[in-house]
């Protein structure tokens, strides 16, 4: 079977979140302990017993998820996981840190350093109340695209993530956003809906951030991936670490091609997916891309079962 590993984005967090996976493996536990160790801060901590409220915050979820992810990643290979059938690995938005991190081209230490650094940058680009994001579903990429092209005022609204066919997200200036929700519902969107969400991410107003992290991503010690990744910005896999960090500083501002990844994945031949890490949300999206795909998430201790083959 020709396996393809997922990690999700900013929204699938939860309180407790990987707690009975570092119950149960000390590999998992010790993946949130070096965490906090490269942080300098006890986020394990807040991850199982914070509150909600302040897990959510950019700079807290981002780190926070791709721990829970690289745990899970741990517990399998604890139960004997073949990680020999992977060929791709893909990560929507913060999660293709995750699977960078997973494919052995950066460390767990230094993954969680730049994440951190990333949610500050993005928190930061934009005055809290000025942007936001929404969700749009019912109505294709293209009848979006058109529409919110019309809006002639003044300000930012740009698609943020085409997830699957029917749902698209945008982001950019308040004022235009709630205007095109109008717009879209009266063209036949079922729902159109303001996200709760701190910043307008994956959009043109997050260059300040692009200007902040460009160096830090530059920087970063990549090495040769182990295993192809598929890239947000080109739907397309990449292997080579500078063509890997120029996607990365992309990906700030330009959509996430969700919808497009899982296509080029199932074209390419993969036939199984396998989501660790928080929640089941690119699950669902990836049945809602393909017909009858085989997957499976993995984010707690009672969830390794899945890993048995189909």
């Amino acid at each position: 079977m020709n396996v393809a590993l997922l990690f999700p984005g900013q929204g699938s967090q939860y309180v407790g979140m990987g707690k009975s996976l570092a119950e149960n493996f000390l590999e998992s536990k010790r993946v949130f302990e070096r965490v906090d160790e490269a942080l300098g801060e006890n986020l394990s901590k807040l991850i199982w017993d914070g509150s909600e409220e302040v897990l959510k915050q950019t700079q807290n979820a981002q780190p926070a998820l791709m721990a829970t992810s690289m745990a899970a990643i741990e517990a399998a290979r604890a139960v004997g996981f073949d990680f020999g059938n992977v060929r791709y690995v893909a990560g929507h938005s913060l999660g293709e840190y995750s699977a960078l991190c997973c494919s052995g081209a950066m460390s767990l230490e230094d993954t969680a350093i730049i994440l951190s650094k990333r949610g500050k940058a993005m928190q930061s680009a934009v005055k809290s109340g000025e942007g936001a994001m929404a969700a749009i579903i019912g109505i294709s990429l293209e009848e979006v695209k058109e529409a919110i092209s019309n809006i002639l005022d003044h300000g930012v609204c740009e698609v943020a993530n085409d997830n699957e066919p029917k749902q698209i997200v945008i982001s950019g200036h308040k004022k235009k956003v709630e205007k095109a929700l109008e717009t879209l519902k009266a063209i036949g969107a079922r729902r159109a809906i303001l996200l709760p969400v701190s910043a307008p991410f994956h959009c043109s107003l997050m260059e300040p951030a692009v200007r902040e992290l460009e160096g830090s991503i530059l920087d970063l010690k990549l090495s040769n991936l182990n295993i192809p990744i598929v890239s947000n910005v080109s739907a397309k896999e990449m292997l080579d670490p500078k063509e890997v960090k120029v996607s990365l500083i992309k990906q700030i501002t330009h959509p996430v091609r969700w919808r497009e990844s899982i296509s080029y994945l199932s074209v390419e031949g993969i036939n199984r997916f396998i989501e660790f890490g928080a929640g089941k949300v690119l699950s669902g999206l990836v049945k809602r891309i393909l017909k009858d795909p085989i997957i499976s998430n993995i984010g707690e201790f009672s969830d390794l079962e899945k890993l048995r083959e189909e």
